[in-house]
């Protein structure tokens, strides 16, 4: 048992390390606290030092994280599995339940600080760009299912998550991954890959991709009143990564206040769930976090409360930290790898070349593509980087629109998506 104690007490306090990391050393900021919690997971998972369990337990498993406390001791007690695989049991059942926890937490969190009013106020010439994006995201991605359904094992959960990252980010990724209970190998391969394919299209965005594209599309003319509020948005998009300050008992309090009401939003979804047992538990859970969320974000009071789009990060990196310790290394890179690859590249770029088209199509200028195509593919911490490449402060209120309704929407369409993809 003191194990299993350390065991989550190591996840809930080493992001707390790598932060600090982050905060301390500029090369490892670069890297990201998501990709630092992903690659400490991986090198836990693959050291060995987990036990793996008997080829009966694994059996016995059937494609669960863990067994049942009832059937665990009724196969030990029949000498179908050994003892020492109570332990391993253990360790799984831990590592499944920290996710289903954490991401339901995490989400309204996200949600609670965004100002949809102001921004939609706002970037009104962005508005098509981002229409087109979604229109996009969804051809390309539902194309890529079709293409590769056949040679990659539960296609339509990845072409929900990509559709999902795509429209709003790496929470949203998060979340679909929960509501269609991905298996976590393929999840952190996926993962693995889209961060590696997509660190490839932020280089392109910060150097080559301003020339290129106002090459093709019309040129950017400033919209009156914008710019009033641009500083404003782009500060507080910039600390989206500064969780300095969070134990400061002025900023704590209000956001234990702000835990507190994401616990309420966890249980009433929960509560829902069992009110329509006729979908899918997790699906259920996460849409209606979603919703509630944003209705609570309306609540000027609660989206006032500083830190709590960095405390649901921090919980993101719990989950992020656990879920990558449940792969290995050894065993993960011989699922498919080449068209995986292929499949998220066709995602991003094809997502990409599409939007462009239907920008030309529709007359949509350089700089507002370029910058809602950030937004939905990186989410809003990437547009003042970007903004700051095409030298135009005057498109970041777009961009964070974009990121916004596609931090909303993100969940809503990569679930659907997944599910009209199953029965095909």
């Amino acid at each position: 048992m003191i194990k299993i104690i350390l065991l989550v007490l190591f996840y809930f306090t080493f992001p707390l390390v790598i932060i600090y990391m982050c905060k301390k050393w500029s090369l490892l900021q670069k890297l990201g606290t998501i990709v630092l919690a992903y690659g400490f997971g991986l090198l836990l998972g693959s050291s060995g030092i987990f036990p793996e369990g008997s080829d009966q337990f694994k059996l016995s498993l059937q494609g669960r994280a863990a067994l049942p406390g009832a059937e665990l001791e009724k196969l030990i007690s029949e000498g179908v599995i050994p003892i020492d695989d109570k332990f391993v049991n253990q360790i799984a059942s831990v590592q499944d339940l920290i996710p289903s926890i954490v991401v339901p937490l995490a989400f309204p969190l996200l949600l609670f600080s965004l100002n949809l009013k102001r921004w939609l106020k706002y970037a009104k010439k962005g508005f098509i760009s981002v229409a087109l994006a979604l229109v996009a995201g969804l051809v390309m991605v539902s194309a890529g299912f079709f293409i590769w359904k056949d040679s990659i094992p539960d296609s339509w959960k990845l072409a929900g998550m990509f559709e999902g990252i795509y429209t709003g980010g790496t929470p949203n990724f998060v979340a679909i991954k929960m509501a269609l209970n991905v298996d976590p190998n393929l999840f952190v391969i996926v993962s693995t890959y889209d961060m590696i394919v997509g660190a490839g299209l932020v280089l392109f965005f910060i150097t080559i991709a301003p020339r290129i594209f106002r090459f093709i599309l019309p040129k950017f003319t400033e919209e009156k009143g914008i710019s009033v509020e641009a500083n404003e948005i782009k500060k507080e998009t910039e600390n989206l990564d500064d969780f300095s300050g969070m134990l400061n008992k002025r900023t704590l309090l209000p956001l234990l206040k702000a835990l507190g009401i994401s616990i309420i939003i966890f249980a009433l979804a929960g509560g829902l769930s069992l009110a329509l047992p006729m979908l899918p538990q997790m699906v259920v859970v996460i849409l209606s976090i979603t919703t509630l969320a944003i209705l609570a974000s309306l609540i000027k009071p609660l989206n006032k409360i500083e830190k709590t789009f960095q405390l649901g990060m921090y919980l993101i990196l719990v989950f992020s930290l656990t879920i990558a310790s449940m792969a290995n290394l050894k065993s993960m890179f011989g699922i498919g790898m080449l068209n995986l690859i292929l499949f998220i590249t066709w995602c991003y770029f094809g997502s990409l070349i599409l939007h462009l088209i239907l920008a030309k199509i529709f007359r949509v200028d350089a700089d507002n593509f370029l910058i809602t195509s950030t937004a939905f593919i990186f989410s809003p911490p990437f547009v003042p980087l970007v903004a700051n490449a095409l030298k135009n402060k005057d498109v970041i209120i777009t961009g964070i629109t974009g990121g916004i309704i596609g931090y909303i929407l993100g969940n809503y369409f990569g679930v659907g998506l997944a599910y009209f993809l199953k029965g095909f």
